[in-house]
Protein backbone atom coordinates (compact mmCIF):
# COMPACT_ATOMS: atom_id res chain seq x y z
CA UNK A 1 0.00 0.00 0.00
CA UNK A 2 1.53 3.25 -1.07
CA UNK A 3 1.94 5.72 1.84
CA UNK A 4 0.76 9.55 1.97
CA UNK A 5 1.96 11.86 -0.29
CA UNK A 6 2.52 14.33 2.94
CA UNK A 7 4.30 11.58 4.28
CA UNK A 8 6.89 10.90 1.53
CA UNK A 9 6.87 15.13 1.41
CA UNK A 10 8.15 14.61 5.03
CA UNK A 11 10.28 12.31 4.57
CA UNK A 12 11.91 13.84 1.75
CA UNK A 13 12.19 17.33 4.07
CA UNK A 14 13.79 15.76 6.74
CA UNK A 15 16.18 14.17 4.51
CA UNK A 16 17.15 17.39 2.90
CA UNK A 17 17.55 19.46 6.32
CA UNK A 18 19.61 16.45 7.90
CA UNK A 19 22.21 16.94 3.98
CA UNK A 20 22.11 20.68 4.57
CA UNK A 21 22.96 20.60 7.93
CA UNK A 22 25.57 17.86 7.21
CA UNK A 23 27.22 19.55 4.10
CA UNK A 24 29.48 22.00 6.03
CA UNK A 25 30.35 19.32 8.62
CA UNK A 26 34.07 18.58 6.57
CA UNK A 27 34.47 22.37 6.37
CA UNK A 28 34.03 22.89 10.22
CA UNK A 29 36.00 19.87 11.04
CA UNK A 30 38.52 21.26 8.61
CA UNK A 31 38.80 24.46 9.89
CA UNK A 32 38.78 23.00 13.73
CA UNK A 33 41.82 21.35 12.41
CA UNK A 34 43.25 24.60 10.99
CA UNK A 35 42.49 26.12 14.73
CA UNK A 36 44.38 23.03 16.45
CA UNK A 37 47.12 23.58 13.83
CA UNK A 38 47.40 26.92 14.43
CA UNK A 39 47.71 26.64 18.16
CA UNK A 40 50.21 23.71 18.14
CA UNK A 41 52.45 26.55 15.40
CA UNK A 42 52.06 29.57 17.85
CA UNK A 43 53.47 27.20 21.04
CA UNK A 44 56.20 25.94 18.22
CA UNK A 45 56.65 29.41 17.59
CA UNK A 46 56.83 31.25 20.67
CA UNK A 47 59.51 27.85 21.43
CA UNK A 48 61.64 29.00 19.06
CA UNK A 49 61.39 32.75 20.03
CA UNK A 50 62.63 31.45 23.23
CA UNK A 51 65.13 30.12 21.72
CA UNK A 52 66.10 33.38 19.68
CA UNK A 53 65.52 35.34 22.86
CA UNK A 54 67.61 32.66 25.35
CA UNK A 55 70.64 32.88 22.26
CA UNK A 56 70.72 37.01 22.16
CA UNK A 57 70.92 36.73 25.90
CA UNK A 58 73.29 34.85 26.30
CA UNK A 59 76.80 35.47 23.83
CA UNK A 60 78.36 32.10 25.54
CA UNK A 61 76.25 29.88 23.93
CA UNK A 62 77.22 27.67 20.77
CA UNK A 63 75.15 30.07 18.54
CA UNK A 64 75.76 33.46 18.91
CA UNK A 65 73.13 36.07 17.45
CA UNK A 66 75.38 38.75 15.82
CA UNK A 67 72.82 42.11 14.78
CA UNK A 68 73.03 42.35 11.01
CA UNK A 69 73.46 38.93 10.03
CA UNK A 70 70.17 37.37 11.01
CA UNK A 71 70.39 35.72 7.75
CA UNK A 72 73.31 33.71 9.00
CA UNK A 73 71.99 32.54 12.19
CA UNK A 74 70.79 28.92 12.22
CA UNK A 75 68.00 29.75 14.93
CA UNK A 76 66.75 32.58 12.81
CA UNK A 77 66.89 30.76 9.83
CA UNK A 78 65.41 27.64 10.88
CA UNK A 79 62.30 29.56 11.94
CA UNK A 80 61.65 31.27 8.90
CA UNK A 81 62.06 28.09 7.07
CA UNK A 82 59.81 26.35 9.43
CA UNK A 83 57.10 29.49 8.92
CA UNK A 84 57.64 29.46 5.36
CA UNK A 85 56.62 25.83 5.41
CA UNK A 86 53.83 26.60 8.03
CA UNK A 87 52.63 28.94 5.63
CA UNK A 88 52.60 26.89 2.48
CA UNK A 89 50.78 24.70 4.28
CA UNK A 90 48.26 26.17 5.41
CA UNK A 91 48.00 27.42 2.16
CA UNK A 92 47.36 24.15 0.58
CA UNK A 93 44.56 23.37 3.29
CA UNK A 94 43.29 26.71 2.80
CA UNK A 95 42.90 25.69 -1.03
CA UNK A 96 41.14 22.22 -0.33
CA UNK A 97 38.85 23.83 1.97
CA UNK A 98 37.85 26.60 -0.83
CA UNK A 99 37.46 23.57 -3.02
CA UNK A 100 35.42 21.54 -0.70
CA UNK A 101 33.41 24.34 0.02
CA UNK A 102 32.62 25.17 -3.80
CA UNK A 103 32.00 21.82 -4.11
CA UNK A 104 29.79 21.58 -0.94
CA UNK A 105 28.00 24.76 -2.61
CA UNK A 106 27.57 23.49 -5.54
CA UNK A 107 25.44 20.03 -4.17
CA UNK A 108 23.37 22.55 -2.00
CA UNK A 109 22.57 24.04 -5.56
CA UNK A 110 21.93 20.76 -7.24
CA UNK A 111 20.11 19.91 -3.51
CA UNK A 112 17.98 23.40 -3.61
CA UNK A 113 17.53 22.66 -7.10
CA UNK A 114 16.16 18.91 -6.67
CA UNK A 115 13.61 20.27 -3.67
CA UNK A 116 12.28 22.56 -5.99
CA UNK A 117 11.42 20.08 -8.38
CA UNK A 118 9.85 17.66 -5.88
CA UNK A 119 7.93 20.87 -4.48
CA UNK A 120 6.52 21.25 -7.80
CA UNK A 121 5.42 17.80 -8.74
CA UNK A 122 4.20 17.91 -5.10
CA UNK A 123 2.73 21.00 -6.27
CA UNK A 124 1.13 19.51 -8.93
CA UNK A 125 0.01 16.14 -7.35
CA UNK A 126 -1.67 18.42 -4.72
CA UNK A 127 -3.67 19.98 -7.25
CA UNK A 128 -4.52 16.83 -8.85
CA UNK A 129 -5.80 15.60 -5.93
CA UNK A 130 -7.86 18.56 -4.97
CA UNK A 131 -9.60 18.16 -8.44
CA UNK A 132 -10.23 14.27 -7.94
CA UNK A 133 -11.22 14.60 -4.51
CA UNK A 134 -13.77 17.43 -6.15
CA UNK A 135 -14.81 14.80 -8.88
CA UNK A 136 -15.40 12.33 -6.74
CA UNK A 137 -17.21 14.49 -4.39
CA UNK A 138 -19.76 15.62 -7.92
CA UNK A 139 -19.62 11.69 -8.67
CA UNK A 140 -21.13 11.01 -5.11
CA UNK A 141 -23.66 13.80 -5.28
CA UNK A 142 -24.67 11.87 -8.40
CA UNK A 143 -24.59 8.74 -7.01
CA UNK A 144 -26.79 9.92 -3.82
CA UNK A 145 -29.19 11.84 -6.50
CA UNK A 146 -29.58 8.98 -8.68
CA UNK A 147 -30.40 6.70 -5.43
CA UNK A 148 -33.13 9.19 -4.60
CA UNK A 149 -34.64 9.22 -7.96
CA UNK A 150 -34.40 5.37 -8.31
CA UNK A 151 -35.74 4.73 -4.41
CA UNK A 152 -38.92 7.29 -6.05
CA UNK A 153 -39.10 5.08 -8.81
CA UNK A 154 -39.77 1.93 -7.27
CA UNK A 155 -42.47 3.95 -4.74
CA UNK A 156 -43.77 5.45 -7.57
CA UNK A 157 -43.75 1.55 -9.41
CA UNK A 158 -45.10 0.03 -5.97
CA UNK A 159 -47.94 2.23 -6.37
CA UNK A 160 -48.81 1.30 -9.38
CA UNK A 161 -48.28 -2.33 -9.04
CA UNK A 162 -50.82 -1.70 -5.92
CA UNK A 163 -53.48 -0.05 -8.80
CA UNK A 164 -53.11 -2.46 -11.43
CA UNK A 165 -54.08 -5.55 -8.42
CA UNK A 166 -56.60 -3.81 -7.35
CA UNK A 167 -57.73 -2.84 -11.45
CA UNK A 168 -57.21 -6.38 -11.50
CA UNK A 169 -59.77 -7.32 -8.92
CA UNK A 170 -62.44 -5.53 -10.05
CA UNK A 171 -61.83 -6.34 -13.61
CA UNK A 172 -62.36 -10.12 -12.58
CA UNK A 173 -65.82 -8.76 -10.07
CA UNK A 174 -66.99 -7.40 -13.46
CA UNK A 175 -66.26 -10.13 -15.08
CA UNK A 176 -67.94 -12.19 -13.41
CA UNK A 177 -71.03 -10.29 -13.36
CA UNK A 178 -71.34 -9.63 -17.01
CA UNK A 179 -71.18 -13.62 -16.48
CA UNK A 180 -73.95 -13.93 -14.75
CA UNK A 181 -75.66 -11.17 -16.69
CA UNK A 182 -75.24 -13.12 -20.07
CA UNK A 183 -76.00 -16.33 -18.35
CA UNK A 184 -79.38 -14.48 -16.77
CA UNK A 185 -80.19 -12.66 -20.64
CA UNK A 186 -79.91 -16.43 -22.17
CA UNK A 187 -82.47 -17.81 -19.85
CA UNK A 188 -84.64 -14.57 -20.30
CA UNK A 189 -84.66 -14.87 -23.93
CA UNK A 190 -84.57 -18.85 -24.19
CA UNK A 191 -88.03 -18.33 -21.73
CA UNK A 192 -89.02 -15.54 -24.24
CA UNK A 193 -88.84 -17.91 -27.35
CA UNK A 194 -90.06 -20.77 -25.44
CA UNK A 195 -93.42 -18.51 -24.74
CA UNK A 196 -93.21 -17.44 -28.32
CA UNK A 197 -93.09 -21.01 -29.44
CA UNK A 198 -96.16 -21.36 -27.64
CA UNK A 199 -98.02 -18.46 -28.73
CA UNK A 200 -97.52 -20.12 -31.93
CA UNK A 201 -98.23 -23.44 -31.34
CA UNK A 202 -101.33 -21.95 -30.15
CA UNK A 203 -102.18 -20.01 -32.89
Amino acid sequence: MAEPAWQELLRFRLTERNAKESAYASIIEQYRRLAQQTKLLKERNASLLRAVGSVRGNPNSSTVFVPGTGEDNPVRAAYMASLESQISSLRDELATVYKTQGQNAQRLLSMNETLREKEELSRIDSENLRKTREELAVFKRKVDQHAELMAEKDRTLQILHDEISTFQLELGQIEERNSTLTKDNAKLLQRWLDAKQAEANKM
